[in-house]
């Protein structure tokens, strides 16, 4: 099977958020879906967003052995449905937030005082007075801070590690989207098959019309991206902007990137070893076994089978270019998020560096001689037992052996910048090549935008057919996030957020208030007037 799948450098985010504006612009900007940030830039170390998400204790997200078999962690079918309508492990709004705007025209319709008139915040979901307590990143910026400690699950597990004075603390940042797994317990947990996994390119998506707003979808996801729209009734995630990926174009958060630090590409997989691999009793077996559903496209074999299966020829070729595919497995510098969870996710991380060039010059060392970095990888500010929570399950090996090679394509390139000859050793030592090692910095420092972004159009297309002239089905009116009038509260909305035909006469129960028998639930009777 073939899956788009996406890879960010975190040596070059530098948070200034431009994904998640353009993001939420574009797919979010509707009645229903105020608190809803489908890409959100986390400070690390920090609580995320929802607050303590990755709690699986407290929010039963991703998967669970039991008896050697996985099973939701949110339990059985039985189980699930006991809770359709009292479901105790989802998040509230205050997890996330309450969204507000302000009350700009009091600033020009206040009357005449001594003070100058201000813009209160209100509420954007019922439009009261409110205060401000907590916002999608309250802590921005703000990592490392011992106030932090208690909040942040992953530093919990490392603090001793972990120094709080504050000149050795650090922070980095973390860009987050769905992370559209090969193993997607949203999907498992979902009662009426509306959560489903495209088999043309793995995106997971939701069916808005068997969608029936239970909710479990939202205990079940781990990075709970997926999130519930109370105006429509209905859930809904990232869907890797897929009318773009169609016509071979990268997503909005990819497109608008300010640090060039996303990648998308093509992995070909093996679908019968994912069950396998997502099972292996020792979690911190789950990152090599991942590794091990991946196929290489250039195997001719590999290339057969594919199209055997019904993979076209230019995606197996575009596979063959795959940025992707060459990050996480030929240079193995980038890492899953939170495998162990096991949910086998598809969105991986090259690990931050971290300022370990300027630490050793201020220690008198030369900060960029292979041997001095290979040295402080050990001792770095960001701690890799912190690094290793995240994405090998607390394995620091596979962080240091990344770290190791990000740290040996810096003394190698700095040779050849400076007209030097740069020593073989520092790429013989990290188990690469001097060719891989430009490869790897081409791709990784010069980020040239038709090498980070290799995405052969939708199923449909001819082969090896160029990026459809007439753009993607985001740009026309009537798009989402590009509503001129969004639905009133309380009304019956389509996805989309305008008055739909075919949900004229339903009945809202969001609006219900428990008591009698909401008018239009049951077919009127013979006679009777609707």
């Amino acid at each position: 099977m073939a899956q788009i799948a996406m890879v960010m450098n975190l040596d070059k985010c530098i948070g200034c958020h431009t994904c998640s504006v353009t993001c939420k612009q574009t797919w979010t900007n509707r009645a229903g879906t105020e608190y809803v940030w489908f890409n959100n830039v986390e400070t690390r170390p920090g609580q995320g967003y929802p607050r303590g998400y990755e709690d699986q204790d407290r929010w039963k997200g991703g998967w669970r052995l039991r008896n050697g078999r996985l099973v939701p962690r949110a339990g059985g079918r039985a189980r699930r449905l006991a809770r359709l309508f009292a479901n105790p492990d989802l998040p509230l709004i205050d997890d996330y937030y309450q969204p507000w705007t302000y009350d700009y025209e009091n600033l020009t319709n206040a009357p005449l005082g001594d003070d100058v008139p201000t813009a209160p915040p209100r509420s954007l979901i019922d439009g009261r007075p409110t205060s401000i307590t907590w916002g999608p990143n309250w802590d921005d910026d703000l990592g490392g801070g011992p106030e932090h400690l208690a909040g942040d699950p992953v530093l919990r597990k490392v603090s001793h590690d972990v120094k709080l004075d504050y000149e050795n603390s650090f922070m980095f940042y973390l860009p987050r989207i769905c992370e559209h797994c090969l193993n997607p317990s949203c999907v498992a947990a979902c009662p009426s098959g509306a959560m489903y996994k495209r088999f043309e390119d793995g995106i997971v998506l939701v069916d808005q019309d068997r969608c029936r707003g239970w909710r479990m979808c939202v205990t079940g996801c781990p990075y709970k991206k997926v999130y519930f729209n109370h105006q429509t009734g209905k859930a809904e995630k990232c869907t890797m902007c897929y009318p773009r990926i169609e016509a071979g174009e990268p997503t909005v958060c990819s497109e608008t990137c300010v640090g060039r630090l996303r990648y998308l590409g093509v992995m070909l997989y093996d679908a019968d070893r994912v069950g396998r691999a997502a099972a292996v009793p020792d979690e911190r077996d789950l990152y090599p076994a991942q590794l091990g559903c991946f196929l290489d496209p250039g195997d001719p074999e590999v290339a057969a089978a594919a199209e055997a299966s019904g993979i076209p020829h230019d995606w197996v070729l575009a596979a063959r270019r795959s940025p992707v595919y060459a990050l996480i497995t030929r240079y193995r510098v980038a890492l899953p998020l939170h495998p162990e969870f096991r949910t086998m996710p598809m969105v991986w991380y090259v690990p931050p560096l971290s300022p370990v060039v300027d630490a050793l010059t201020a220690t008198g060392h030369d900060g960029e001689d292979a041997a001095n970095l290979f040295g402080a990888v050990g001792s770095l500010r960001i701690p890799l037992s912190y690094l290793a929570e995240l994405f090998t399950a607390g394995d620091t090996v596979p962080v240091e052996a990344a770290l190791l090679r990000l740290a040996a394509m810096r003394s190698y390139m700095r040779a050849i910048n400076l007209g030097e000859e740069p020593d073989p050793r520092a790429a013989e030592d990290v188990g690469m090549s001097g060719a891989q090692i430009e490869d790897m910095y081409r791709l990784l420092a010069l980020a040239k935008y038709d090498e980070r972004y290799v995405i052969p159009t939708a199923y449909g297309g001819a082969a090896g057919h160029s990026k459809d002239p007439g753009g993607c089905s985001l740009d026309v009116p009537g798009g989402p996030g590009m509503l001129e009038h969004a639905a009133p509260a309380g009304s019956v909305a389509s996805f989309h957020g305008e008055s739909d035909e075919r949900l004229r006469g339903r009945v809202n129960l969001l609006n219900w208030d428990g008591k009698g028998t909401p008018s239009g639930l049951f077919p009127p009777r013979p006679g009777e007037q609707t």
